[in-house]
């Protein structure tokens, strides 16, 4: 069984909940990722935010120049995380339906990193073609 923990991004940048939109949309925008894990100070998960969650709430921020809004304005408190012994196979299932597209990878209680529909389709991809099919 191929694992989470086999394709993995370890390294991430992590959101607070009072940090502002600036600087959390700085971090998410240079981390190449369409959201990021929100963590308290022990980096358990309390939130995650997206660049869907952002963009309704900036339109109005940056028209009005209001750059009160803080991380805890906009995360989705109740992410939907996935541990490092996770199948892949079934977390491509999960990843091909309505569920989200992006996961924090959760041991401990804490944040280990993260996995995104392009890494399981990157391990998909490469699956299929160590496949040798005998006729």
């Amino acid at each position: 069984m191929a694992t989470v923990s086999e394709i993995m991004r370890r390294s991430i940048p992590l959101l607070t909940a009072d940090m502002s939109i600036t600087e959390a949309l700085d971090k998410l925008l240079a981390s190449d990722l369409s959201g990021l894990p929100v963590v308290d100070t022990q980096r358990k998960i309390i939130g995650f935010l997206s660049e869907q969650d952002c963009i309704p709430k900036l339109i109005n921020a940056s028209y009005h120049c209001d750059n009160r809004v803080t991380v805890n304005d906009l995360m989705y408190k109740e992410p939907l995380t996935v541990s490092p012994n996770s199948d892949v196979f079934e977390l491509a299932r999960l990843m091909g339906g309505a569920k989200p597209k992006i996961y924090p990878v959760i041991e401990d209680n804490k944040v280990i990193g993260i996995v995104t529909r392009h890494q399981v389709m990157q391990f998909l991809n490469e699956q299929l073609q160590n496949c040798s099919i005998s006729y």
